[in-house]
This record gives structure tokens, sequence and C-alpha cells, in this order.
């Protein structure tokens, strides 16, 4: 059978697989999704399916009220919430939502995790925050999200649950997450010792904006 987005698919299939295999996520906990560029759809994980498992053609796609336009199963119960971070947030192509255990130890703990290394301000630029508790796969919890991500922020914790991240693309949202775990480990690492010292605003504002400019291409 024909499949439209081939691109798409396998961008969130990679990055399902990436999170699965990096520890992020254990069992089928977690989901991917993407924009699809120029169409009123996006591409998501299938709900409740093994990682290793999944294929291209596994990917659901979806359309801003939540019909399936093309997949043979179910996309992921947090269907809802990446649809409202895609209509409220024009500026982000991807989602990456992980249930990774030192980010989630400062969702359940109710704490901010701080801008305490240059990498955490050069890709995240804020501190992650928390958006407050609803169930999972709830309208509620969709706004709740909406809410504490604002305009500009692109990660954020889920009390109780797990670590949000954005991204044009389904790469730099997992390097959201990922900079967002290692911050957070760091930082319990950090208070164990003694204190956790975050950076200067203004600092952190001036490595989150030479950051954008970083980084060379390969001559063709």
């Amino acid at each position: 059978m024909f499949m439209r987005y081939w691109q798409e698919r396998r961008a969130v299939l990679q990055t399902a697989k990436d999170i699965f295999e990096t520890g992020l996520v254990i069992g089928t906990w977690g989901n991917v999704s993407a924009r699809v560029e120029g169409e009123p759809y996006m591409v998501i994980t299938p709900s409740g399916m093994d990682y290793e498992t999944l294929t291209v053609e596994d990917m659901i796609v979806v359309d801003w009220e939540r019909n399936v336009v093309e997949g043979e199963f179910k996309p992921s119960v947090e269907t809802p919430l990446h649809l409202e971070i895609y209509r409220k947030r024009p500026d982000i192509s991807a989602v990456v939502h992980v249930h990774s255990p030192w980010a989630t130890a400062f969702a359940v703990a109710g704490q901010h995790i701080p801008v305490i290394l240059e990498e955490t301000a050069q890709v995240i630029g804020h501190e992650v925050g928390i958006a407050a508790y609803a169930p999972c796969g709830s309208k509620q919890l969709a706004k709740n999200v909406v809410q504490a991500l604002g305009e500009e922020k692109i990660a954020i914790l889920l009390a109780n649950h797990g670590l949000i991240g954005l991204g044009e693309d389904t790469a730099s949202a997992l390097r959201v997450c990922q900079i967002a775990e290692k911050t957070a480990m760091i930082a319990i690492y950090a208070k164990a010792l003694g204190a956790a010292k975050a950076l200067a605003p203004e600092d952190v504002e001036l490595l989150n904006r030479g950051f954008k400019h970083y980084g060379q291409k390969r001559k063709k």
C-alpha cells in the first residue's frame, strides 16, 4: 500500500527507537510526533506497542481533529497533548515525550530543573518548569502543558509524569530531552555535594543566542 509522508514516518520511528535504546523510556511509555509541513496532519507513534518491533508502516497519521488519516493502529494516548502543542506553537514541528528518571524526579518533587550547565543554556535556554498534574491523555493535561510552555519555552516537566521536549525536527526535540535529563542528573549530584548553582540570566541569554549560530556545514 502506498504511504504518504515517508520522511516524517522515518524520523518519528528513529526517534522512538532512540528514546527506548538510550533509557529515556521503558516498556511502551513515551511518544514522539512530527508535524507534516504544509498539511493539517501530524505523524505520531502508536499507542501501547513495543518500540523494538515498531516499523515505518506502524506510524500513524492523524489530522487536527484526531481522525486517523493513515495507519492500522490507534495513535498514542497522548495525541491530544501533541495536537494542542502544534495548534498553539506554529514554530514547533516535533514533540518528544519521555519518562526519563532524573528529570522525572524533579517532576515528582515539584522542582524546576535549573540552568546549571552551559549546554542547558545553549540548547534549552531556560529553566525547565512544571505543568500542573492532570491524567495522561486528558484535555486538561494538554491545556496545562501549553499554558506552562507559553510562546517560547521548548521543555517542560509534567507533574508526577515525565518530560516533554520541542524542536524544529525530531532530532532537535530529542536533544532537548537529553540535555534536560543530563542537567537534572548533575543537579541532583551537585545538591548532594552542597549546592547546584545556576548560571546568571544574562549568561544564559548570551549562551543561548550564540548557540543558534554555532556549528559548521560540510561543503558540497
